[in-house]
């Protein structure tokens, strides 16, 4: 959520920002909202001030039917603040955050490739995509998965389940010796939660709901980003630097793209999820050291990937900024992002009213998130990558002493 301050006194500065990420905005809307808001608070106090000092003393019969008057008129009142604060909080709530200066307008087609690492892989034979060789290696069984489930989901089996877990261990032994602690959160949240990481009222379609009003998580930002609401936080001990493991699920509507097939986008799928709480000086520090840690992690498996930096139209809505780091997928020809690096300054923790205290004044934290990393494209990109001749793969080095082999056949 915005600071309503901010938009008043830079209305022209925040509707040019945000018309870099939408098509189009409306803040005196909500400026007349804010105005009718305030109007009809001092009129309650001013209402009530005069109830209590009515209220003092003997009052006589004709003072007590004017106090009796008075408070339905207060109550009358107070539901009509009610009901225009619950619209204003809707009107801000639809508003994304405002982009970085850096971040470039527009879609996609304007996001820049910032970085690559290492050559794309050549064949001297004719190579098979993830599927095939998730199948034909007995990696992964998807028609079993989709007899279970429906389509969208698969189940890992023998060396694709090691494969899985070395890296899930591969990821958390890195964070650990980063300095990171580790959380193993409920995968459940309620509204409130929804709403603080600005998964709502945008997204609720791309949630998966339950009959008792939770939804499951996305993403393990959403636990995080909700793990100090309404919390004051010591500023000596900023930054709080978390990660988690979470199971994720994406109702993902609308068409998949034809190419999109196995383990590529689906409804469940495992990730670790890097999150930190800061001081507003330091969030852009803590930008760069998660990008650089999300890099290094993708580096050392050997894979050939790139890092992008997001336009405003393609990043989501709560983040001032976002790099995408994306592996090669040989058989698809394109890459496709393994990890989003996001800032997301004070948007989410003003939905969540997260603070931190200074010696002068308590002032909202910056939250950051990265996954670090989700597996489900990962696999894809190793098995192509790394495929040999004979239909085996290579695992990757880091990954060898949790899989307790060197190659897949």
């Amino acid at each position: 959520m915005l600071d309503i301050n901010l938009i008043r006194e830079k209305t022209k500065e925040v509707e040019k920002a945000l018309l870099k990420r939408i098509d189009s905005v409306n803040l005196e809307s909500i400026i007349k909202l804010d105005d009718e808001r305030k109007i009809l608070i001092t009129k309650v106090d001013k209402m009530k001030a005069e109830r209590n000092k009515g209220s003092k003393g003997k009052p006589d019969p004709e003072e007590i039917k004017k106090m009796k008057t008075l408070s339905e008129e207060i109550k009358k009142l107070d539901e009509e603040l009610k009901n225009l604060e619950e619209k204003l909080k809707e009107k801000m709530g639809e508003l994304p955050n405002i982009p970085a200066d850096d971040v470039p307008a527009g879609g996609k087609e304007n996001n820049k490739v910032i970085k690559t690492f290492a050559e794309k892989p050549k064949f001297n034979f004719t190579p098979k995509d993830h599927v095939e060789l998730a199948t034909s290696l007995n990696l992964i069984d998807y028609k079993r998965a989709a007899k279970m489930s429906g389509s969208g989901f698969w189940i890992y089996k023998g060396d694709g389940a090691l494969l899985e877990w070395a890296l899930l261990n591969y990821f958390i032994e890195f964070h650990r010796n980063n300095g990171y602690t580790f959380i193993i959160p409920p995968f459940l949240l309620n509204e409130d939660s929804a709403y603080v990481s600005g998964h709502l009222p945008k997204f609720r379609d791309d949630l998966y709901w339950t009959q008792d009003g939770n939804c499951l998580n996305a993403t393990s930002e959403m636990m995080l980003g909700n793990y100090h609401r309404d919390e004051i936080l010591d500023e000596n001990n900023l930054p709080i630097k978390y990660y988690a493991y979470s199971t994720c699920f994406r109702r993902e509507a609308g068409s998949y793209r034809k190419e999109e097939r196995g383990m590529v986008r689906g409804h469940q799928f495992n990730k670790i999820e890097m999150f930190q709480f800061t001081k507003e000086d330091q969030s852009w520090i803590a930008f760069e050291e998660m990008k650089n840690s999300v890099e290094k992690l993708v580096e050392d498996l050997g894979l050939h990937f790139q890092t992008s930096l997001l336009a405003a139209g393609d990043a989501s809505a709560a983040m001032a900024k976002t790099i995408d780091v994306e592996v090669w997928i040989p058989s698809m020809n394109i890459y496709k992002e393994v990890s989003s690096i996001s800032n997301a300054l004070d948007y989410q923790a003003r939905r969540g009213n997260i603070r931190y205290k200074t010696e002068n004044v308590n002032k909202y934290v910056h939250t950051l998130n990265a996954s670090g990393l989700a597996t489900s494209r990962l696999i894809p990109a190793i098995l192509e990558q790394f495929q040999q001749a004979d239909g085996s793969v290579l695992i990757p080095k880091v990954l060898q002493k949790f899989m307790g082999k060197e190659i897949i056949k």
